[in-house]
């Protein structure tokens, strides 16, 4: 006999049985989800675990935005596992799914689907649109969710675009903005200019991107004897050095530490003030021969030394500040208030206003609030376009001493994965040492029980480094910010009892209203501006921050009307939610509610691609786990997670 004639099938002993022996499981799974679905297998248990005690995992939203990806996938199934596995210990463990609805994930593929249509939309148009994308896609990831046999309360899940949602998500501004945690001010905040919004922490992508790195000479124009006798006569120069050319028609002050030496050394006639532990380095780069040292100084004496911007009409000062380093540059930090976080802490304190030239779309043009003119070829450029810009005139004033290409980590927008920028603007912010929320915040964290046991260090480093929180976002798709100002002075009218009606009017006909109706129609005849009496208001046009949306999940789910007691027992999502979920949620319960929404914080890892990246929609590298159902079955795929 030839063993590759033989038919192996039909050397094996198999059993006749009254049911098929291959489990067929993508025909057959289909069959008993939809018996299951009839029988009302989710609801019959609860039934049978009603009046055990509650074991509540609440669901992070995912985006309402295209297919399920096996990174989504793991995430709901593990969530199944979990609860089916309380619910057989005897607790009664119920399961309410929800979707994140909002915000530039959908408002920007919506934007693309009207293309030039959307010019002559209004916003109710446009959030129509928006609604109707999002409610497409909750259906087809409800579905695939389903196909993944997951149980759970699929007929009512909570939705951040319904209008009982976005009434507490009305509810809960208003509740900061009474306590006193809320406040709108001039600070700079990550910006995509492409989207034309401001960004939070945790929308902010950190991916690999070229900059030009230069060093830059500033003329010191106070009296150089000042900083040390023997720089009496000299021309002496500050030198710094920036990854950000764009930024210095912005610059209004020159950084120094106060406890780091700084030495004035003289190279070709010249005079330049650094750092001495970089004064090796820096000699290389802008290729000094054998500079003389003149004097060295603490960084405390240069502090309010008078130097001129090197192309603007301006004079530059010098301060001091902790943040300087020497891991590179010069120890003397180019200072734009309107560009950086730590810039326009430092400026504040010295009184220097904080002067942004930069639109919205990242055009230049010429702002008010700092003394000089742009240069006329950056008017209505980019930064991106001002760049190269910015070094030709460098260049033409004799003020660029080096310049090479540096490879960094930089950020870049969630969404549409260009680079970001630092731009000071009018937007709303919850401060963080406001009402000790901060403190309390870090308190909170030590009561909850983290897995792994390392993510209570790492969310409570983000928590006591990070800045207040950027609440405001200027799109349409969103929670609008729940404040009217008066026509005649400009004053906020915060008064609680008409914020409350106007909450009322969106739980009865969505957050629409607010763009159906006018601000006279929403505040009522009765309202008066608490400063000059003024009758009349306008709205304001920004809305909240999609993870002051999710943040509040716990307020809109968590509640009586749900049979759901706060806080959950359980939130476990990717180690991403550390800046993102648990992060918002954190600190609206804290805020709020005096305590973490959550007693225990679990993460799981990720689902990679072939080249170790996390899958993810927006990169598109993902498998979508209806590949695998189709071929293999959906249990194949809950045992591989």
């Amino acid at each position: 006999m030839q063993p590759d004639r033989v038919d192996l099938k039909k050397t094996v002993n198999l059993p006749r049985t009254a049911f098929p022996m291959k489990a067929d499981l993508p025909k057959m799974e289909p069959r008993m989800l939809a018996r299951w679905e009839q029988q009302r297998l989710y609801e019959r248990i609860r039934q049978v675990r009603a009046g055990r005690p509650l074991y509540v995992l609440h669901d992070g939203p995912p985006y309402a935005n295209g297919t399920i990806h096996a990174g989504t996938a793991f995430n709901k199934i593990l969530k199944d596992f979990i609860v089916k596995s309380k619910s057989m210990a005897g607790f009664d463990a119920p399961f309410v799914p929800g979707w994140d609805c909002h915000g530039l994930p959908i408002e920007i593929k919506v934007d693309s689907e009207l293309g030039p249509r959307k010019a002559g939309m209004s916003a109710v148009e446009i959030r129509r649109e928006c609604r109707r994308y999002a409610e497409y896609w909750v259906d087809v990831q409800r579905r695939d969710f389903k196909r993944l046999g997951v149980f759970g309360r699929w007929h009512d899940p909570y939705l951040t675009m319904s209008a009982a949602y976005q009434a507490a998500i009305a509810r809960a501004f208003v509740e900061f903005l009474d306590r006193g945690y809320v406040y709108k001010g001039l600070k700079p905040v990550h910006w995509c200019i492409h989207c034309r919004t401001a960004l939070a922490e945790a929308e902010v992508e950190y991916e690999e991107h070229s900059s030009p790195s230069i060093w830059v000479r500033f003329p010191l124009t106070s009296d150089p004897a000042r900083i040390h006798p023997a720089l009496a006569g000299r021309r002496v120069w500050g030198l710094i050095w920036t990854t950000t050319p764009w930024t210095l028609p912005a610059n209004m002050a020159i950084a120094f530490h106060p406890e780091f030496e700084y030495v004035a050394v003289e190279t070709e006639g010249e005079v330049y003030l650094l750092a001495a532990a970089l004064l090796e380095t820096t000699a290389q780069k802008c290729r000094w021969q054998a500079p003389r040292e003149l004097a060295r100084v603490a960084g405390r004496t240069l502090e309010g030394a008078v130097f001129r911007h090197p192309f603007i009409q301006r004079d530059s000062v010098g301060v001091l500040a902790d943040y300087v380093t020497l891991d590179q540059g010069t120890g003397a930090v180019h200072t734009a208030p309107g560009h950086g976080h730590e810039d326009y802490l430092t400026c504040r304190q010295y009184g220097i206003p904080t002067y942004c030239p930069v639109g919205a779309g990242g055009e230049f043009f010429d702002a008010e609030g700092a003394a000089g003119r742009l240069p006329e070829q950056l008017i209505g450029k980019t930064v991106w376009e001002a760049n190269p810009l910015v070094l030709d005139i460098l260049r033409g004033v004799q003020a660029l001493l080096a310049e090479e290409q540096l490879r960094h980590s930089y950020p870049h927008c969630w969404r549409c994965h260009n680079p970001t920028i630092f731009r000071a603007t009018e937007q709303w912010f919850i401060g963080m040492d406001r009402n000790q929320l901060r403190a309390r915040a870090l308190e909170a964290i030590r009561e909850v029980r983290w897995m792994p046991a390392w993510g209570q260090e790492r969310i409570s480093n983000m928590i006591a480094n990070r800045p207040d929180w950027c609440i405001s976002r200027q799109r349409v798709w969103g929670v609008p910010i729940v404040v009217f100002y008066c026509q005649a002075c400009g004053e906020p009218l915060t008064d609680r009892k008409v914020l409350d009606r106007v909450v009322d009017l969106f739980e009865q006909h969505t957050a629409d209203v607010w763009y159906e109706r006018s601000a006279g129609q929403l505040v009522g005849p009765e309202a008066r501006c608490a400063r000059c009496g003024g009758r009349e208001f306008r709205k304001e046009s920004d809305i909240l921050d999609v993870w002051f949306d999710s943040g509040s999940s716990h307020l809109a789910v968590l509640t009586p009307s749900n049979a759901l007691p706060w806080p959950s027992d359980l939130y476990i999502e990717g180690g991403d939610q550390y800046r993102g979920w648990f992060h918002s949620s954190l600190l609206v319960g804290v805020g709020l509610r005096g305590r973490a929404p959550y007693r225990h914080c679990a993460t799981h890892g990720w689902t990679l691609d072939a080249e170790g990246r996390a899958m993810s929609k927006s990169l598109g590298n993902y498998i979508a786990p209806e590949e695998t159902i189709n071929r293999y079955g959906a249990e194949v795929l809950r045992l591989w997670v």
